[in-house]
């Protein structure tokens, strides 16, 4: 690898982690969160994207005290959003997962910022340039596979 390699792929790091970040807060503020805190949030996703929890589970993987996010579930669960059942090997324990409600408000945030993107995506870019964008997220993909 040459240094005009290296630079090149520096400058790139640098430009695509700056772009990513302006575009994951563009897509955050097409959607307010309403009465929902980011760690509700957090939680909501974690549980989506993963098999149900337990209170300390989803501490740990979000690094913070149970405490604290048993007080976020427990806000969760008083809007219906979470709802917790039995462990399935430990009696003593609660298992989260998302209630229909919580799974229907996932859908209807993803859904609006899908369609902010893609009303911006028509209207700023040429058909042309929109084949050359879909290329490039095939090389993003490659860049975050295992």
């Amino acid at each position: 690898m040459t240094a005009v390699d290296t630079d090149l792929s520096a400058a790139l790091a640098a430009d695509l982690r700056l772009l990513l970040g302006q575009l994951q807060r563009r897509l955050r503020a097409e959607v307010p969160p309403g009465d929902l805190t980011h760690s509700q949030l957090a939680v909501m996703f974690h549980l989506e994207r993963g098999e149900a929890a337990t209170v300390t589970e989803l501490a740990r993987a979000e690094g913070v005290r149970p405490q604290s996010m048993g007080a976020t579930v427990a806000a969760l669960q008083q809007l219906g959003l979470v709802v917790g059942g039995p462990h399935a090997s430990d009696k003593r324990r609660t298992t989260l997962r998302l209630s229909a409600a919580g799974h229907a408000l996932i859908a209807q945030r993803r859904a609006a910022r899908e369609d902010w993107l893609q009303r911006t995506l028509r209207a700023r870019l040429l058909p042309g340039e929109q084949a050359d964008l879909a290329r490039s997220v095939e090389l993003l993909r490659r860049l975050v596979r295992p």
